[in-house]
């Protein structure tokens, strides 16, 4: 198989004189390579090499116009530095000089002419064997990097399926589509967006937020299902959600899983001060927060709950300025009411 593919190699033979190609057609010939390429005008190398696509070349080192110096430092600017494409120097040179200026330029042997038949052939196999090895290595690594992409791409869709599907079950109980969750996660990333922040800023905060409310899964039913107004104690109950989906997801080393656990604790925190866990306010709210606290509020109001109505969208986006430096983050506000305006006709929901 390896002898095959050797002689069914294609050689460029470069030399200013015919006599000296003919002569090593023959040689080759018998040794039974037949895709043999004779160039006489080395001026037109890289046109040739473009068009033949040759596995090894022979090249004369003393030729008018362009010598064969010039010839290695154009093949080597073409082939560049990742592609083995070997070229062999025949020269009736014996000069160590020659040699040396050869080998330096990029030349990977060097014989004088006039050439012994069987060490030409030799030097010749020798140099394709390297070729082919190079050739099957290089096929190798693309296959293995494409098996790695792909795998990488499939962990990566594992990932937010994981994340998505952690974010309805936290969600499942008292929605039972499952889909406020992914529409807060939409419209967090529309808002991210609106701000300017970086791609992957908009796309971690669109990932992380479906997961705000991890934690009612550890709020019990008859709570979290009860219809009406919670009483002091019951609400007391129903904040722990968000100390509950921080302690679920900080231990977590990836990032967006961290950023997901700062969102569960800090979405209910509010601009002046007024909101919890921590009571933090303004800017000391996490960026990620204060707009995942938007798009929660909004989508809340907008679609029915057991226990209550769902509101229009003209009347959230309403109470939303409602709340501009009281309960929300004025620059985030701004940012959601351009995307209202921006959706013309469309309601926002069909927008998200």
């Amino acid at each position: 198989m390896e002898n095959e593919r050797i002689g069914a190699a294609t050689i460029l033979i470069v030399d200013d004189q015919e006599y000296n190609i003919r002569l090593l057609e023959r040689i080759l010939g018998r040794a039974g390579f037949n895709k043999l390429v004779p160039l006489v005008e080395p001026e037109n190398i890289i046109d040739v090499i473009k068009e033949v696509q040759p596995d090894i070349i022979l090249l004369d080192w003393h030729m008018p116009g362009i010598d064969g110096l010039q010839a290695l430092r154009m093949i080597r600017e073409q082939s560049g530095k990742d592609q083995y494409l070997p070229v062999l120097v025949i020269t009736a040179d014996v000069t160590s000089e020659a040699k040396q200026k050869a080998l330096q330029a990029g030349a990977h042997d060097f014989l004088t002419k006039p050439v012994d038949r069987t060490e030409v052939i030799l030097r010749i196999n020798n140099l394709l064997r390297t070729r082919f090895l190079h050739l099957q290595l290089s096929t190798q690594k693309s296959t293995l990097e494409e098996r790695v992409l792909m795998r990488t791409s499939e962990l990566q869709q594992a990932k937010l399926e994981i994340l998505q599907l952690l974010g309805r079950a936290s969600e499942y109980r008292d929605d039972m589509t499952g889909q406020h969750t992914q529409r807060v996660g939409r419209l967090s990333g529309l808002i991210a967006a609106q701000l300017g922040l970086p791609e992957k800023t908009i796309e971690l905060i669109e990932t992380a937020a479906p997961l705000h409310d991890i934690g009612k899964i550890g709020i019990p039913d008859e709570l979290l299902l009860k219809p009406g107004r919670f009483d002091a104690s019951e609400l007391e109950r129903m904040k722990a959600h968000t100390t509950i989906g921080f302690n679920i997801l900080q231990a977590s080393s990836f990032e967006v899983l961290k950023v997901a656990g700062l969102i569960a604790r800090s979405h209910h925190e509010k601009w002046d001060g007024s909101g919890y866990p921590q009571g933090l306010s303004g800017r000391a709210i996490p960026l990620e927060a204060r707009i995942v606290a938007l798009a929660d509020f909004y989508d809340a109001l907008t679609h029915e709950r057991p226990y209550k109505k769902a509101w229009s969208p003209e009347e959230a986006t309403a109470e939303i300025i409602n709340q501009r430096e009281r309960h929300f983050d004025p620059e985030v506000v701004d940012a959601f009411l351009a995307i209202v305006r921006s959706v013309n006709d469309l309601t926002l929901e069909e927008s998200v």
